[in-house]
């Protein structure tokens, strides 16, 4: 079997496991609320403690997987992630369950780019993309199958096999991962042991732990507005005191200095609103499913289904499209068509017959994946091989940091638009969502400004030109 291909399938595996651990929970919480009785507000406690720790580790995972090898390191993450979720799943009170999500956090921050980092390694250039095709599905398909997948074990069994079934598909991800990845270099192919940069993470850990806090409490009416505003605040001068930082440290935590190719800067950064509607729309769907045309979790679920279906259906073509028309005109026609289908699901209604909201859908789902590729194979491409491990880092805390900040966008938005046709103690309304889908739309076309000063001969190499 061609490397391309079950070597990404590997590496992803964790992208797989996380997205669905996040999306199912969010389907449980009631549920889980009523078993563990408390308040239902309170299991967000669950939610943000497994993102606040994952900001806490995240910054250290590259110095870690140079330290004592990728493969180690990302089998470790994984048996760590696995273990976590199987506490989770016999935990008695809220304390214990808050307990476990951290060590989960403590994997999951690890998992994922220490994957990145073994695939910039071991594939070639010209295999990039049609790796990144395969890269790229588990985990979209994860994050749009977690509300069937968690609707149909809340009404079947019981919420704690949310976790315990991540059991044996960790250990399945484990002894894949030990079995099938290159051996990690040793004696002199070793990269050189470089000190480790407290200073920087103290200051990158803090200000991922304080941006996220501050987005995932205020998002949820936890923290006052002023109160958020502050805590965000710090954060980001906490990052900022980071960066200046970085330039003048011999031996940095991540080197910033990655952001000086052009094409990764414009994949990481550049494509941030993308990525904030692709965080917001797991989240917004299920609501407008259930909330405003009022199906049950297993029909929505079904549904919503249908990005998946389109997610795995790129791989057919987006593979063949980057060759023929290139990355820049791809990224655009992705990012436009992708807009386009956020505007038609705020378009969506009670009356809408759902063979066209699955194929709208289906639509934004393959459109999605295509941009995701294109983005994840142009990013690396000009990355040299000593700053690969710094690169995926990076680009980690981003895609973090944006999915996260989509989830508060939309819920924000969402809250903002019941407000104004009702006043404060409004409903949720099916047509509420409409103003949020078309605001993630217009937000999604702020990309192309980015993608167009790409020129076509960007990511040639990638392309075998």
């Amino acid at each position: 079997m061609n490397s391309a291909r079950w070597l990404p399938l590997v590496v992803a595996w964790p992208m797989f496991l996380q997205n669905l651990d996040s999306t199912v929970l969010a389907t449980a919480l009631p549920s889980m609320a009523r078993s563990l009785d408390v308040p239902v507000l309170h299991l967000n406690l669950a939610i943000t403690g497994y993102l606040l720790s994952l900001a806490l580790f995240l910054p250290v995972s590259g110095w870690l997987a140079e330290r004592f090898g990728p493969k180690r390191l990302f089998c470790l993450a994984i048996g760590i992630f696995t273990l976590g979720s199987m506490l989770c799943g016999l935990a008695r009170d809220l304390p214990e369950l808050v307990a476990c999500r951290l060590l989960q956090g403590m994997g999951g921050a690890m998992m994922v780019p220490v994957g990145r980092l073994i695939l910039l390694q071991n594939v070639k250039p010209l295999e990039m993309i049609r790796a990144m095709v395969w890269f790229t599905v588990p985990g979209t398909v994860a994050r749009l199958a977690g509300p069937l997948v968690g609707g149909v074990i809340v009404t079947l069994v019981s919420w704690r096999w949310i976790f315990i079934i991540q059991l044996p598909l960790g250990m399945l991800g484990v002894f894949l991962a030990w079995r099938m990845l290159p051996e990690d270099a040793s004696g002199p192919d070793r990269h050189p042991r470089v000190p480790f940069d407290a200073m920087g993470f103290a200051m990158l850990s803090s200000g991922l732990l304080a941006v996220i806090s501050g987005l995932e409490l205020g998002g949820k009416g936890l923290l006052s507005p002023a109160a958020t505003m502050a805590v965000i605040a710090l954060g980001l001068w906490a990052l900022w005191s980071y960066r200046r930082h970085s330039s003048r440290a011999p031996h940095p935590l991540i080197d910033l200095r990655v952001f000086g190719h052009f094409t990764y800067r414009t994949a990481i950064v550049g494509a941030v609103p993308l990525r904030i509607a692709i965080g917001a729309a797991p989240f917004l769907l299920p609501l407008l499913m259930q909330v405003g045309f009022g199906l049950s979790p297993v029909q929505s679920g079904l549904l919503t289904f249908a990005g998946a279906i389109g997610s795995l259906s790129s791989r057919t073509t987006v593979s063949w499209m980057l060759h023929r028309f290139g990355f820049r005109a791809m990224l655009i026609a992705a990012t436009l068509a992708s807009s386009v289908c956020y505007v038609g699901y705020g378009l969506f209604t009670a009356r809408t017959p759902q063979e066209v909201m699955f194929g709208v859908m289906l639509l934004g789902g393959l459109c999605n994946a295509t941009a995701m590729v294109a983005l994840n194979s142009l990013g690396y491409s000009d990355i040299p091989r000593e700053q690969a491990s710094h690169a995926t880092t990076a680009a980690t805390m981003v895609h973090q940091l944006s999915m996260t900040f989509g989830v508060v966008v939309g819920s924000t938005l969402l809250a903002l638009a019941s407000r104004l046709r009702g006043g404060p103690s409004a409903a949720l309304q099916a047509s509420d969502f409409s103003f949020v889908f078309f605001a993630i739309g217009s937000l999604t076309t702020l990309c192309v400004l980015g993608f167009r000063r790409l020129k076509h001969e960007d990511g040639a190499q990638m392309r075998g030109d």
